[in-house]
């Protein structure tokens, strides 16, 4: 016993999917993925690990830290395996489909492994899937990855859907022409819990530009005339023009969207250049995915969005029981393969047995297949 209870343990954050949640995840991202076919998006498919140099080199120092190592005993080279896919997608568009026609859009789904999870999210290995257009400057582009996004999730169910746009390029730029380290970690942390307080003590001669940013952090239509009134450094004022301009578009493409604006959140957001965002719903307590705007190899513009489809799945009522018929040994293989068609799940008996409802209930099916009939075995249909 001690021996199959070792033999079962799991290290932290790792889980075994069993039936039929397995199957469900994999269902949502099916249809997740088609959604992005469906409007113009070609699945790509990264390996799950790569030489430690080109999966990090443009991952940030956060996510870099998230990857674990192991050495190549071919290459005698050290690789990483993915704690995100973004990153690969930057190197296939950079190295890959240097000649493929831009505006390029790609997509991709699979697993990826983490250091360590977070309080929200405690899984450290759980599936993406994304979207990223590659190319576009366009603020429109920055609105359609939003819309589709929000709209794959609203297409599997999850509603309440609420999306945080942050410019995590914005505080820096301010900081920059104002003389202000942006770098100490106590206005950095200030920054990140909205501590007014601290961030006026430590702001320097940022201090009232940043509070004044805090305090215009909230549903986007009270917060874009707050932040649009302010008077920045020109760096930073093309950088908050740019921001309302995205914000103008996605409300264009998605005018249902609940948005909120959070000017200085910058936490895992390193890795991008522009207007970022977080998705959530109000059904689910981790966020369900994140994105912006980001240069892949800091050679062209690039805009994309990745979701978590631990969290999406959580956010879902899960699997619905469907239609499933127990064909026993003798059955007609005509009448099950028709089944098959109509959308059924059959599952073939192996021996004869003496009753076939009795069995079909054990095997979890709901339905036997009795002569030319389907049969319901519900306990109340006898």
């Amino acid at each position: 016993m001690t021996d199959f209870a070792n033999r079962a343990l799991l290290p932290a954050g790792l889980r075994d999917m069993l039936p039929p949640d397995a199957a469900y995840e994999a269902e949502v991202s099916h249809r997740v993925m088609s959604f992005f076919a469906d409007h113009g998006y070609d699945r790509v498919k990264p390996p799950l690990i790569e030489f430690e140099e080109s999966l990090l080199a443009d991952a940030g120092p956060g996510l870099a830290a998230q990857a674990f190592r192991v050495m190549d005993p071919l290459a005698q080279r050290m690789m990483a395996v993915r704690p995100d896919m973004t990153a690969q997608i930057a190197r296939i568009v950079t190295t890959r489909l240097t000649h493929a026609p831009r505006p390029l859009r790609l997509s991709y789904a699979g697993q990826v492994l983490r250091v360590k999870g977070s309080q929200l999210r405690p899984e450290r290995q759980f599936g993406q899937a994304g979207l990223e257009l590659i190319g576009s400057d366009a603020p429109s582009a920055d609105a359609e990855i939003v819309a589709l996004a929000t709209r794959a999730l609203a297409l599997v169910g999850v509603d309440q859907v609420t999306v945080d746009i942050g410019l995590p390029s914005l505080v820096p730029a301010i900081c920059s022409a104002l003389g202000t380290d942006v770098s100490a970690p106590a206005l950095r942390e200030a920054l990140d819990h909205k501590d007014v307080a601290v961030v006026i003590a430590a702001g320097g001669g940022a201090a009232e530009t940043l509070r004044r940013l805090i305090d215009a952090c909230g549903p986007a239509d009270l917060a874009l005339p707050l932040v649009k009134a302010l008077s920045l450094p020109p760096a930073a004022a093309a950088a908050r023009d740019r921001l309302v301009t995205v914000v103008e578009h996605i409300r264009r493409a998605a005018p249902a969207l609940e948005l909120t604006v959070d000017p200085v959140e910058s936490r895992g957001f390193e890795y991008y250049t522009g207007a970022s965002f977080t998705i959530f719903s109000r059904a689910a307590t981790a966020e369900l995915g994140r994105g912006g705007r980001y240069n892949p190899g800091g050679r062209e513009p690039g805009v994309g969005a990745t979701l978590f489809m631990d969290g999406i799945v959580g956010a879902l009522p899960g699997a619905q029981p469907g239609r499933r018929a127990f064909v026993p040994v003798g059955g007609s293989p005509r009448m099950a393969e028709d089944l098959r068609r109509q959308g059924w799940v059959t599952v073939a008996g192996l021996e004869p047995v003496k009753d076939a409802r009795a069995e079909a209930r054990r095997m979890r099916c709901t339905h036997v297949v009795e002569g030319d009939a389907v049969v319901s075995v519900s306990e109340g249909d006898e």
